[in-house]
């Protein structure tokens, strides 16, 4: 028995609301693994358009999304875009709306605070209306909190909640962190993930680490 193919776009019988992410995406900016999905009662295929905020091309910075990320409503990716000069007394971005005010604007100084790429590891589960702001790092298995801003880069396993975002506690020891992380589950091959996911749903660490040291038939 196998599960979904994740090049379906609904993957829950067709119910519009619920899309595998890595389906709606068009921008090559913008990369999702396999099994992501975001679910949205407005408009969840407009993802791209909606969600992921101020991603210019010429900013050049990029979105990364893992494996079996869980995103619900309103999940907010805020880009490098969004920054303004600071460099001088205003904020204001007068160049970007007349000719006359272009003038003498040196276009190096909006990325003096850029932050890099974005990157979501895989397993992590947006609550909903949580925020990103640009370049922060969620490690694997991490939890964010519903309306939660993460500002800062969150470590493996994190359950992080507030504005701004704080590690609240990690979801298991740190023993057991760094053996999930050598297992990576998540990239294995879904015949696989099918065939232990009682081990993987049930938290049996050492039945994973038995799959992990087997040569399988994929």
């Amino acid at each position: 028995m196998h599960g979904p193919s994740p090049d379906i776009l609904h993957p829950f019988n067709g119910e519009p609301h619920t899309v595998f992410l890595k389906n709606v995406i068009t921008r090559p900016t913008i990369e999702v693994g396999d099994f992501t999905y975001y679910n949205d009662l407005e408009n969840a295929t407009a993802f791209e358009e909606r969600n992921v905020r101020y991603h210019f091309d010429f900013v050049g910075d990029r979105l990364k999304i893992g494996r079996f990320c869980a995103l619900a409503q309103g999940t907010t990716f805020i880009m490098n875009g969004a920054n303004h000069a600071m460099t001088g007394f205003s904020t204001f971005p007068f160049n970007i709306f007349a000719d006359a005010w272009r003038e003498g604007f040196d276009e190096a100084t909006i990325f003096d605070h850029l932050r890099g790429d974005m990157i979501v590891e895989h397993d992590v589960w947006f609550g909903t209306g949580a925020t990103v702001m640009p370049g922060v790092t969620i490690c694997s298995g991490a939890i964010i909190g519903a309306h939660t801003v993460v500002a800062s880069d969150v470590p493996p396993y994190a359950i992080v909640v507030g504005n701004p975002g704080r590690v609240m506690r990690l979801r298991f020891d740190e023993d057991t962190i760094e053996r999930l992380l050598e297992i990576a589950w998540w990239n294995w091959p879904a015949e696989k993930i099918t065939r232990h996911l009682g081990a993987i749903r049930g938290a049996d660490l050492a039945r994973l680490e038995q799959a992990t040291a087997r040569t399988e038939v994929s």
